[in-house]
C-alpha cells in the first residue's frame, strides 16, 4: 500500500515529497527550509542545474523541430521567426522549470539519494 500521491505527482504538484500537502518553494524557484504540514526539513535538496538541463533539452528539440519545419514548408521572413519563436522559448522554457524542479526533489526524496561517498575497504 502506498501513502498518499506517488512521488511524481507530488513532484509536479510542488508539494513536499513526504507527505503531498505542504509546499515545496516559497518563492518560484527558492525552496522553503521545512514543510509546513509535517516538518520535513529541506536541507537534504540538491537540485543542481539538473531541472535547467532538463528544460532546456526538452524546449531546445521543441523549438528547433517547430522553427525548422515552418522554415522548410513556408520559407517566412526572418521577423516572423522572431515573432514566433520567442514567446515559444519563454513558454517552454520557464513554465515548466518549476514542476521539474519539484519533481526532481521528490524523486531524490523518494529514492533516498545522497552525495557521492568512498567505501573504505581493509582498514584495521
Amino acid at each position: 500500500m502506498t501513502q498518499g500521491p506517488l512521488p511524481i505527482a507530488k513532484g509536479l504538484r510542488c508539494r513536499c515529497p513526504r507527505c503531498g500537502r505542504g509546499a515545496l518553494f516559497k518563492g518560484f524557484l527558492s525552496l522553503r527550509a521545512r514543510c509546513d504540514a509535517c516538518g520535513l526539513d529541506y536541507g537534504f535538496v540538491d537540485a543542481g542545474d539538473g531541472p535547467a538541463v532538463f528544460v532546456i533539452l526538452f524546449a531546445g528539440f521543441v523549438v528547433v523541430f517547430a522553427a525548422l519545419i515552418t522554415e522548410v514548408l513556408y520559407q517566412p521572413p526572418y521577423w516572423v521567426h522572431a515573432v514566433l519563436w520567442l514567446p515559444l522559448i519563454l513558454i517552454v522554457t520557464i513554465l515548466p522549470l518549476r514542476p521539474v524542479k519539484g519533481l526532481l526533489i521528490a524523486l531524490q526524496y523518494h529514492h533516498k539519494a545522497a552525495e557521492g561517498r568512498l567505501e573504505r575497504r581493509g582498514e584495521s
